[in-house]
């Protein structure tokens, strides 16, 4: 019976470690050799006697049972360490990090990946704010957000338009516990639009339950029910809810292999699993559903750019020669084919403010593109940005990346303490110095290529075939007042498109009338309000 004991002991803490911890069973996994050692302590503390010696302080052993707990112990310390640093350390195997990110291919313009983007289409709401929006409209329905409140935000495009969802979850152990079938939908915030907020509970008709999430109970919880469904031996990560284009809601998990020993870890691959009745379906890189915008985790991408970056010359360089590494964090865009990307700067090691380059990503295949030119950090930009408005203490969100009008340019939202917009400003990449901002988006624009027009043109000179001019006749024009600053919006003679600029452009458009000649200059960007960038009354010259 003593002997019995202790291994069901033994039996009762294995089920419930591999049930609360969920060790991979691979070879590069760690996770079991705790329960080895935890094991080895119960053996070892089970199976041998002591006594207390004559003076009642020190304990004297009669017989020890050790061969088997010494055996699990080194057992535990070979594989979590010695075979680590041999088979895993990159002074042996720097080059092997250095090649996990795979070939990397040198691009000839940052604007031929990123897409010109209209007005409306441009990301303004960002994650901490999707959050606040989000919170707004569930606290509009007391009944539903006493029970259940916001997971994480994930973006991603449905339908072609770009929107930020995150499910509801229990907001606690005894409200999952009353309703078990799961929670009742998920929040849409547009990205695009603030104004743009859906509590979405049904699809084609049928109430939505979310049952599986990552942070249920029991069969519920998705990394468990995962594990026991026949992924215990593969790595599991990155547990992302993404919507298909009909609005049914999924969670697509990243599996990942150990690539270098113990370390490097890679995707292989995604298993999508229905959030609602948890059908489960595994890809590989290649043949995984269009609508799921990311395979590759962000963390993965992070480690294997800076690896590259860092053992350029090897392990041995402690000069710090040719080593580059990532500016900031990486941030989502969209590529003019409409795949994602993860884009950052590249800068040298030791630099903070200048870019050496930029590197789109794809978030899927993890085809990455460097591009070799020179430009502002993600940080140098917010600084830039919040000092143009520094007396108003804004402070700036994560800079994305725009093509405007073939300008490589930051776009980014000015916010208040508390979180909410205020006003928009972009920056140059190529010259954190060309800023622009404005209480609208247009209004930045507007700002911002005066801006650049006032600069003398000195960046992307080449780029001057993009750009329209137009002598004709002013049908019709009126004045507009927003915020302090006055724009004159006018349409000529044969030219369909909508013209608007500033007295900042020219001194003239106040006192120009229906009927003059204009010359005008324009950025062909595709918008139906155009804002010019030169303006010059003719008619006035004339008189």
């Amino acid at each position: 019976m003593r002997k019995i004991f202790p291994i069901a002991i033994i039996l009762i803490i294995t089920f419930f470690y591999f049930y609360s911890t969920l060790p991979v069973l691979n070879y590069g996994f760690v996770g079991v050799t705790v329960l080895l050692l935890i094991i080895a302590a119960i053996l070892f503390f089970s199976f041998s006697k002591f006594t207390i010696s004559s003076d009642g302080k020190s304990y004297k052993p009669i017989t020890v049972f050790w061969k088997i707990p010494a055996l699990l112990v080194g057992i535990s310390i070979i594989y979590s360490f010695v075979l680590p640093f041999f088979t895993s350390h990159p002074v042996f195997r720097n080059q092997d990090f250095r090649n996990l990110i795979g070939k990397v291919e040198n691009g000839e313009k940052l604007t031929n990946h990123i897409a010109p983007i209209s007005m409306n289409e441009i990301r303004v709401v960002d994650e901490s704010l999707a959050y606040l929006l989000g919170e707004k409209i569930l606290g509009s329905q007391p009944a539903l957000g006493s029970q259940a409140q916001l997971q994480e935000f994930f973006i991603q495009k449905v339908k072609g338009k770009l929107y930020w969802v995150a499910p509801l979850e229990h907001s606690g152990f005894f409200k999952w516990m009353n309703n078990k079938s799961g929670t009742t939908g998920y929040v849409m915030v547009s990205a695009t639009n603030e104004r743009d907020v859906k509590l979405v509970q049904e699809v084609n008709g049928k109430p939505l339950f979310l049952k599986y999430q990552r942070e249920a109970y029991f069969g519920s919880n998705l990394h468990r029910y995962l594990y026991f469904n026949g992924y215990n031996t593969v790595g599991l990560t990155d547990f992302s809810f993404e919507i298909d284009d009909e609005g049914v809601p999924y969670w697509v998990v990243t599996k990942y292999a150990k690539k270098v020993g113990f370390s490097g870890n890679d995707a292989t691959g995604v298993v999508v699993v229905n959030a609602q009745n948890g059908a489960i379906k595994e890809y590989n890189i290649k043949n995984t559903p269009l609508w799921v915008d990311r395979i590759q985790p962000i963390s993965f991408i992070k480690d294997q750019l800076n690896d590259w970056g860092e053992y350029v010359k090897g392990y041995w360089n402690f000069s710090n020669e040719n080593k580059l590494q990532i500016t900031e964090d990486l941030t989502l865009v969209y590529g003019k084919d409409n795949k994602s990307y993860w884009y950052t700067g590249i800068t040298s090691v030791g630099k903070d403010e200048s870019a050496v380059g930029f590197v789109l990503v794809d978030t899927r295949t993890k085809e990455t593109t460097f591009y070799k030119q020179s430009g502002a950090t993600e940080f140098a930009a917010q600084s830039s940005a919040q000092g143009k408005v520094q007396e108003k203490g804004f402070s700036a969100s994560l800079p994305i990346p725009y093509n405007i009008n073939t300008i490589p340019t930051y776009v980014m939202t000015l916010k208040d303490k508390g979180g909410l917009v205020k006003m928009y400003a972009m920056v140059s990449i190529a010259d954190y110095t060309i800023v622009g901002t404005g209480n609208t988006m247009r209004e930045a624009l507007t700002a911002y290529k005066t801006a650049f027009n006032s600069s003398g043109n000195k960046i992307n000179a080449g780029e001057k075939s993009a750009r329209k001019v137009v002598e004709s006749v002013v049908v019709r024009i009126q004045n507009d007042v927003k915020n302090g600053n006055s724009f004159y919006y006018f349409t000529v003679k044969d030219y369909a498109n909508i013209f608007v600029g500033s007295s900042q452009i020219s001194n003239q458009l106040p006192i120009t009338a229906v009927g003059d000649m204009v010359k005008i200059s324009f950025d062909l960007d595709g918008e139906e309000i155009v804002d010019v960038s030169t303006f010059e009354n003719i008619s006035l010259k004339s008189k």
